[in-house]
């Protein structure tokens, strides 16, 4: 597989983001289009928008995550239990790092609508990043 630019994948998620696509489907539906998972994840990916609607993880790193346990999981000849733990461990750690933290309700401060949406166009772009430096790191 031909490894894609960084701001392919973040360009491409946030289109689908600001045009319909939640955080989570967003992100997943964009490295589907660049072969890094199946895009049968995509309503996987549904499940976990706005913080599994309650305001928990941000949906973008559930999408990471998703992302990290096609590729790296159990069963897949890429990967193994613990080598998918240690880049789930990674996502959060640096996802954290970049926003102060994972939380939803925490990251989108009570925003609403467009407003929210613009917002949370960054954690989109951070996921995506770091989507791309755990496939880098996996060469």
């Amino acid at each position: 597989m031909e490894m894609l630019t960084v701001e392919t994948l973040k360009e491409k998620a946030i289109e689908y983001f600001m045009n319909g696509y939640s955080c989570s489907e967003s992100v997943v539906q964009a490295a589907s289009d660049e072969g890094l998972c199946d895009n049968s994840l995509l309503p996987v990916a549904t499940s976990f928008s706005g913080g599994m609607s309650s305001g928990c993880v941000c949906g973008a790193l559930a999408a990471a995550q998703i992302i990290s346990g096609y590729n790296f999981g159990r069963d897949n000849s890429k990967g193994n239990p613990q080598e998918a733990r240690e880049r789930a461990k990674f996502l959060v750690d640096e996802f954290k790092k970049r926003n102060g933290a994972t939380c939803c309700k925490v990251l989108s401060g009570g925003r609403q609508g467009i407003e929210r949406k613009l917002h949370c166009q960054k954690m989109v772009s951070d996921a995506c990043e770091l989507v791309e430096e755990m496939f880098k790191a996996a060469v």
